[in-house]
């Protein structure tokens, strides 16, 4: 068997083949001293290596190809892989074909890791109510493929799932979310109609005795109905007509479920900012309400959610100035959530490496919340453009540009006033000057931490 990528996903499904006998073959287009420390960690195992490029004579013999995340499917070897007639797979697909407990499947272009991470902490509760385990990763996290024989078939099995991984996959969840479907990755699947396809493919083989999720304030995800083979459950902040599905009524998040309602828990007890996150709370309700988790264990792991790093995260407050660290907006869509979840005045930190997306929108809503624009990275001069044709700027006082993150840093600690945020929400991936948006994210705490 082949694997196409030596990072998490590739070395934990590597592991699970050569465990159970398979003749295993890595290959990752970076050489192997870049890559020393994943080989390292596979040391000793029958594994044969084929680094610095992907040969398409490591197909012979091949009788499954398994492709990483990050690996796109457009490079020759997989056309080649095609054309033979060797199928393709990835660990998420291998784990659900073989996971012994129903699976809750989470995708969306923002918010399914926070989503996720909740669901989790509720399922944890859950799980010491009925004396079983809660296992939670996928797309975040740890691989699932690597708890494959601990899971007992009345676990939870709490599963991110992104649209790399879904495009190729035959197996659905037995409940599947998507939370939303906005522009995102158009760099990999070149039009949201190829994006939106991505995401429907967690719908696409569930059957009748299944549930789908999906969010009806998002018109990407609630096009997504005609895919629903099982029973649909739904959220949004208004009461549902003519389905199910969680909704707030009042200050209380409240299930309306054949006919019932019942309310789950005050949205006073929701620690995380933005209408984005209370939407995300909405979602893990609906999901644990489709699991058939009590009201006790929902209430529980919200109250004791505070949120995952780099996802508007406070960093510290300095001189009445308050630093939030929000890395994972690698999307314009995301930095306007996060902008909106504010209304103090803001000094933003944008930029880094753009996906081919629009950024019109994003400068509207900078118009009228931000008063400094500073902008690091290689979508410094699109951002610029689309802010500087943006008319309407009431707010606008300034557009710098800086050389890096850390001058950026430095430049919003010069303009940043009493009472303002300044907030890193870039709108770009960090693949111009980091690994990935956790490093970028990092490294915008130290620097905050040491002004």
């Amino acid at each position: 068997m082949v694997i196409l990528g030596l990072a998490r996903q590739g070395m934990a499904l590597a592991r699970f083949l050569v465990e159970r006998g398979a003749r295993v073959v890595i290959s990752d287009m970076q050489p192997r001293e870049k890559l020393a420390e994943e080989c390292a960690a596979l040391e000793g195992l029958p594994i044969t290596y084929a680094l610095g490029g992907h040969p398409e004579s490591i197909l012979a013999d091949a009788d499954l190809l398994c492709i990483s995340g990050g690996v796109p499917l457009v490079i020759p070897i997989i056309a080649a892989a095609r054309s033979q007639g060797i199928p393709l797979s990835n660990d998420a697909q291998i784990f659900m074909a073989r996971c012994p407990a129903p699976v809750i499947g989470i995708t969306g272009s923002a918010g399914k890791t926070t989503t996720t991470t909740l669901l989790g902490k509720i399922a944890v509760e859950a799980a010491a109510e009925r004396g079983c385990r809660a296992f939670v990763g996928g797309n975040i996290g740890r691989p699932l493929i690597n708890d494959l024989e601990e899971i007992k078939p009345d676990d939870f099995v709490v599963m991110e799932l992104s649209s790399f991984q879904l495009e190729l996959m035959t197996v659905s969840p037995h409940i599947a979310a998507v939370l939303n479907v906005t522009p995102n990755h158009l760099d990999r699947h070149g039009t949201m109609e190829a994006y939106s396809a991505a995401k429907s493919r967690i719908l696409k083989y569930q059957t009748a005795e299944d549930v789908a999720i999906l969010g009806r304030d998002d018109p990407g995800a609630w096009a997504l109905q005609p895919e629903v083979r099982g029973r649909l459950l739904t959220f949004g902040k208004h009461a549902p007509t003519g389905v199910d599905g969680v909704f707030l009524d009042g200050e209380m998040l409240t299930l309306l479920q054949s006919g019932r309602e019942q309310a789950l828990c005050n949205r006073s007890d929701i620690h995380l900012r933005g209408e984005h996150n209370l939407l995300n709370v909405m979602a893990a309700c609906a999901l644990a309400a489709a699991a058939g988790i009590s009201r006790d264990a929902m209430q529980r792991g919200i109250r004791d959610f505070t949120g995952v790093p780099h996802r508007l995260e406070l960093v510290r407050r300095l001189d009445d100035v308050d630093w939030y660290d929000d890395s994972i907006a690698t999307t314009p869509e995301r930095s306007i959530a996060a902008m909106r979840s504010f209304e103090q005045p803001i000094v933003l930190l944008a930029g880094g490496r753009d996906k081919n997306l629009p950024w019109d929108t994003f400068a509207r809503e900078a118009g009228r919340r931000v008063h400094h624009i500073i902008l690091f990275g290689e979508a410094s001069d699109k951002i610029r453009t689309a802010v500087e044709a943006e008319q309407h700027k009431p707010r606008i006082a300034g557009v710098l540009q800086a050389d890096d993150l850390a001058d950026a840093v430095q430049a919003a600690h010069g303009v940043a006033q009493a009472g303002d945020v300044v907030l890193l929400s870039p709108g770009g991936t960090s693949y111009d000057a980091y690994k990935d948006f956790e490093e970028r994210g990092e490294h915008f705490r130290r620097m905050v931490k040491a002004l």
